[in-house]
């Protein structure tokens, strides 16, 4: 009691800098414990449940133990490192420092303190270089060790390196013009330009979900159109007969770098296109390709000998029947409008943030807290408002969002079901599940918290228990 009222004593700046810092913390903390739950389901459960029995063996079961548990291990360090570093930033006044770098970079290109937006872009070229050098270990040991321990990994060193200097060169691309041209609208928008930079965020939303997979992602994956045949004919039947204005069918070459599989649907309007993950697909993934099929007479090798009697555990991807299934569960996502009543929550949120920041930009004290004692700058007020004053906000929505998220999967299913789908996305699911090394045990807390799809158990169950071969 004595440390909250020594810190009520404080000047306004003072509190809102160790509430910011006491609710970063706080969070952290939470999240700690609901992983500590959940490596502890880990580290116990280490036989097949009994409600499991039917749908996983043994061997997969305890590979996927092991895979969570070590990315769980990984998350809590590198957790514990994001948020010390968070926090010697803020106290070391590692903002005011950037920033003061930043003008000094300008400055030598000779743009002075009266061009803001020119400092305010070299802040955020700094930022985001810092923060892309910083995690590059985190992410090469991820990557590395624990994709490549457990055989999700298909990259080398080189092709990592040169990808992630292209992801950082596009993103620059898009980012420094994108904010440009918001902070100019906000400096001359006058009272109401939280309107005008709504609007334009929402401009730039769409053209990039427009554009993202036509010229953004084929800068880093191959795409190319899925072949006539009778999964194409199938494809476009389904899709035909909900409605959906299906246009081309694109299958993208994912195998370079991971095995995990994914789909996923985009554009609007009357121009919707279907992009399926190579290894998604049993006749397309390369792991089926190479190996796959031994030779009838190699009884001395004990790893051949086990592969060719139980050669489905090394069968990668769904067939097509099944690939249906899960289409059918995303062209369900667009049917009964989840995407559009997400792109809805999105904008209502985006339009109240921005209001909101109006609302305190002018607040002195926000900038005081943060160790801007001499200058204001939007930038700075959009980082410190969106970022740090608007954090509890922003996990009360993200929880509530996820709670969303698990009542659409449902409905989505449901919608799969419905089609007369159910028992090809019952083993499509369990598949995918092998596949990805997904544990089907969850701690009820954790998996309440941050599971924005049910878990596999949950799903299969609402599906009604179809009989499997």
């Amino acid at each position: 009691m004595t440390m909250i009222q020594t810190i009520l004593g404080l000047p306004v700046e003072n509190q809102i800098f160790f509430a910011v810092l006491g609710f970063s913390w706080t969070v952290y903390l939470w999240e700690a414990y609901l992983s500590y739950r959940q490596r502890r389901i880990y580290r116990s459960t280490t036989q097949v449940p009994e409600e499991l029995g039917k749908i996983m063996d043994t061997e997969t079961f305890e590979k996927s133990r092991l895979y969570q548990l070590d990315k769980s291990n990984f998350s809590f360090w590198s957790g514990l490192y994001s948020e010390t570093e968070g926090t010697l930033i803020l106290v070391l006044g590692g903002i005011p420092f950037l920033w003061g770098l930043a003008g000094t970079v300008s400055g030598r290109f000779g743009f002075g303190p009266e061009y803001e937006i020119t400092q305010s872009l070299s802040f955020l070229t700094l930022a985001t270089l810092f923060s892309a050098v910083t995690g590059l270990p985190w992410s090469i040991y991820s990557t590395f060790v624990i994709e490549e321990k457990h055989g999700f990994n298909q990259q080398t060193l080189g092709f990592f390196l040169k990808d992630a200097v292209k992801k950082f060169a596009v993103t620059q691309c898009i980012l420094l013009p994108v904010t440009s041209l918001l902070l100019f609208i906000i400096k001359i928008g006058g009272d109401y330009f939280f309107i005008y930079a709504w609007l334009f965020t929402l401009c730039v939303s769409l053209v990039l979900v427009t554009i993202y997979a036509d010229y953004i992602a084929p800068l880093f994956d191959k795409f190319t159109p899925l072949p006539e045949g009778e999964l194409k004919t199938d494809i476009e039947t389904m899709a035909k007969s909900i409605s959906f204005p299906l246009t081309k069918v694109y299958v993208v070459e994912g195998s370079k770098r991971s095995s995990h599989s994914n789909a996923y649907f985009y554009g609007f309007f009357k121009n919707k296109r279907i992009v399926l993950f190579d290894t998604l697909l049993e006749d397309y993934s390369p792991l089926n390709k190479t190996g796959e099929e031994q030779p009838e007479n190699t009884e001395s090798d004990d790893t051949l000998s086990e592969s060719k009697v139980k050669p489905k555990n090394k069968k990668q991807g769904c067939n097509n029947p099944e690939i249906l299934a899960v289409l059918g569960h995303e062209l369900g996502h667009w049917k009964l409008g989840h995407t559009v009543k997400n792109i809805v929550i999105s904008q209502m949120n985006s339009f109240l943030c921005f209001f909101l920041f109006a609302v305190l930009i002018g607040r002195r004290e926000l900038f005081l807290a943060f160790g801007f004692h001499d200058s204001q700058p939007t930038l700075i007020g959009l980082m410190i408002i969106f970022q740090f004053i608007f954090s509890p906000y922003n996990e009360l929505l993200s929880f509530c969002l996820t709670v969303l998220s698990r009542r659409f999967e449902f409905q989505a299913d449901a919608f799969a079901l419905a089609m007369g789908k159910a028992s090809q996305l019952y083993s499509a699911l369990i598949k995918l599940n092998k596949d990805n090394l997904g544990f089907p045990v969850a701690d009820w807390l954790f998996s309440m918290w941050h599971y924005s799809h049910p878990p596999l158990l949950e799903r299969l169950r609402a599906l009604g228990n179809v009989k499997q071969d």
